[in-house]
């Protein structure tokens, strides 16, 4: 198994590699966030790990807009071209485009693709994904499910902060800063702290640091190629404590002394660190506050921490074999091997007859003389003529010309096919009046006042249609396209219950699904249905519309991270639909904060709410498998705007009801159809006239 380090310096870089880190994973420049590597540190840090045999990798951590794809493909020649190892991608149509561009070059799914079920993992494989990143929620035996099935290698995060929502699926920092985490500007909001009906304040979203080293036995056992560790933003010394530890535990098939344990507290964690997911469990529990800034004791750690690193100077990591050959009225001949398959010869002029001949022992003490290089003598073996005399000098300089010349070849770049990629022409959006659909969380809130006005489309839980099904008779007898939305996670036990559901459903006459993951389309496609993309799939380019399109989709729903202009502008190859009214949800959570509060589930009891430092309240609803969505505390309004977004070219505009009443819902309506004036207290336009950066 593997050891990955995620870092965002050369200097973190050089201190995983040198205290046992397998693979370091790089962020790419112009990525979204402020701490990534140049081009041309990139290219260097390639030939560094190259000939210290350790894999590097490049992340683009960011969802992509056209735009960014245009700007990114010269950089995807070039990191293929300059010998990355892979790219790490969580943008559909940013795989497509690396697909094309470096067909050689292995992709890795990201975190932000939120794979958290066998269905994810084969979908993935199918977008030409060789390795992907599982969901932190996800236990070990839900590892081992994926990972024993999927036909894809599988690598999990091990140490690093945690967010309380699934990656991917978090738009908090989006709705109070402007700064989408989904484009590696998170503002981490879920830190602060937010009462509970005007509780005192407490950390409702803020979860413990993830801390795996006591259970790295679990995680190999679980089929994982590699693990995570997340030191993205942290200074070397972090970094080399960390890796040191995860190093010796993987390596040695132990756990970490309490005495490393104690020190990377000291570090950096918040109340202590959990490793809850990987048991399958979750509560209270694993909720903290941050520590306040590094102690003594932490300082200590960082100095004790540089010596792992720098120490004496470079540590031999590559393993070489070396044989010397040696007779009478012959140049001497070294042949200097590494693991990868790389050979390399010197040779020196012909050994001499001498009063007092060289040992086989004294050339192979000489061999084995690496200190200061990154090579370190595996095997070394001397065939020679009896009574030879061989210069210690001859040896060592014979033996530093092979390694010269291992280390160029090593350092080279492997040759690699190049593609071509084109955005391909823009197709016509939709040219005729667009649809009206209407998002409900009960089915109360549907009136017949409300189907007087005919929406098209009627979106509605699965769960709460599957116990009333008579709302979809209801509504095809209108003329109403009934539409069931899917739980965004579905965990591999839960899917049978889910698939039964279905099953009745259809025969109930429901002919529509919306999907909102990853592998929901394949996994529903043999059942019948006519299956619709939700906005978890995150969708911000023309290319990602196209990937979408061949997982089966008839439809998506666009990323509501994005500007109209940039709507505007995308090719829309399939049907698309945006959201143009709610309560935008902000996070999805394993953990149920509800919970949390009040030892007990209370949800039906009526609304709950996280309140911030302001007064803003955010509605808390739960969902099912003990989970919540967290909605924004201002609703998305923009009846006033009907020829902006009527222009934008999308087949379908959705209103989203979520704490509304029945009467609340139909003035909405009334509103956004022009047959009534409203003007609510408080909303936002969202992202659509700001854009993002």
């Amino acid at each position: 198994m593997q050891l990955v380090v995620r870092v965002s310096s050369t200097e973190s870089m050089a201190a995983a590699v040198q205290t046992g880190a397998d693979g370091v994973c790089l962020y790419a420049p112009d990525c979204g966030t402020k701490d990534c590597l140049s081009l041309s540190e990139l290219q260097e840090a390639f030939k560094y790990c190259r000939l210290r045999g350790v894999k590097a990798y490049v992340h683009f951590g960011a969802l992509c807009t056209d735009s960014d794809l245009l700007r990114h493909r010269d950089l995807v020649r070039a990191i293929s071209a300059a010998g990355a190892d892979a790219a790490v991608a969580g943008d559909l149509g940013l795989v497509r485009m690396i697909r094309q561009l470096a067909p050689d070059l292995p992709i890795f799914g990201s975190e932000q693709l939120a794979v958290h079920d066998l269905a994810g993992a084969i979908a993935a494989k199918k977008l030409g994904l060789s390795r992907i990143t599982l969901a932190r929620e996800l236990s070990a035996e839900q590892m081992r499910f994926i990972s024993e099935r999927a036909e894809v290698e599988t690598q999990a995060f091990c140490h690093g902060e945690q967010c309380v929502s699934y990656s991917g699926q978090c738009y908090m920092s989006t709705a109070v800063a402007s700064r989408p985490a989904s484009r590696g500007q998170c503002m981490h909001p879920c830190r602060t702290a937010y009462s509970y009906f005007g509780d005192a304040p407490g950390e409702h979203l803020s979860l413990k640091d993830m801390c795996l080293a006591n259970r790295v036995g679990e995680l190999e056992r679980a089929g994982l190629e590699a693990v995570v560790v997340d030191c993205f933003g942290k200074r070397a010394e972090f970094t080399a404590m960390i890796c040191s530890v995860y190093s010796g535990c993987i390596k040695n098939g132990t756990i970490p002394a309490r005495s490393d344990m104690l020190r990377l507290e000291s570090l950096f964690a918040r109340d202590g660190f959990s490793d809850a997911y990987i048991k399958g469990e979750k509560g209270a529990f694993m909720f903290g506050a941050p520590n306040p800034a590094p102690d003594r004791e932490a300082r200590s750690a960082y100095s004790d921490a540089r010596k792992l690193y720098l120490g004496d100077g470079e540590k031999p990591l590559v393993p070489v074999d070396m044989y010397l050959s040696a007779r009478a009225g012959e140049d001497i001949t070294l042949i200097c091997c590494d693991h990868d398959g790389n050979e390399v010869v010197a040779r020196s002029p012909a050994a001499q007859i001498g009063k007092k001949a060289t040992t086989k022992q004294e050339i192979i003490n000489l061999l084995q003389k690496t200190d200061k290089t990154v090579y370190y003598a595996f095997e070394c073996r001397v065939d020679m003529d009896e009574g030879l005399r061989i210069t210690p000098a001859a040896v060592s300089a014979m033996r530093r010309s092979c390694f010269d010349t291992l280390s160029a070849k090593r350092k080279q770049a492997p040759e690699r096919k190049v593609g071509n990629w084109q955005p391909g022409l823009k197709r016509l959006a939709y040219d005729q009046a667009p649809e009206i659909a209407l998002s409900f969380l009960r089915t109360e809130q549907i009136t017949p006042e409300i189907l007087d006005l005919r929406p098209q489309i009627v979106y509605l839980p699965i769960w709460r249609m599957h116990e009333d099904t008579k709302i979809i008779e209801l509504l095809l007898k209108r003329g109403i396209i009934p539409c069931a939305v899917l739980d965004r996670v579905v965990s591999d036990k839960q899917w049978p219950e889910m698939l039964l559901a279905l099953r009745e459903l259809k025969q109930a006459g429901l002919e529509q699904v919306l999907c909102t993951s990853l592998g929901q389309p394949a996994l529903l496609a043999p059942l019948g249905f006519t299956l619709r993309g939700d906005f978890g799939m995150n969708i911000l380019n023309s290319q990602s519309i196209k990937e979408v399109k061949a997982l089966g989709l008839s439809s998506c729903t666009l990323s509501f991270e994005q500007s109209f202009a940039q709507i505007k502008e995308l090719s829309q190859g399939l049907d698309c639909e945006i959201i143009i009214y709610g309560r935008l949800p902000l996070m999805y959570t394993e953990n149920c904060i509800i919970h949390k509060h009040h030892g007990v589930h209370v949800c039906h009891n009526g609304s709950m709410a996280l309140i911030d430092k302001t007064g803003r309240s955010y509605p808390l609803i739960s969902e099912k498998g003990c989970r919540n969505t967290l909605y924004n505390a201002e609703k998305l309004w923009l009846a006033d705007k009907r020829e902006d977004y009527s222009r934008l070219g999308c087949r379908t505009l959705r209103l989203c009801f979520t704490t509304e009443n029945s009467k609340e819902c139909l003035k909405v309506l009334q509103a956004y159809l022009g047959k009534a004036e409203m003007t609510p207290e408080r909303a936002t336009r969202g992202m659509y006239y700001r854009g993002n950066n």
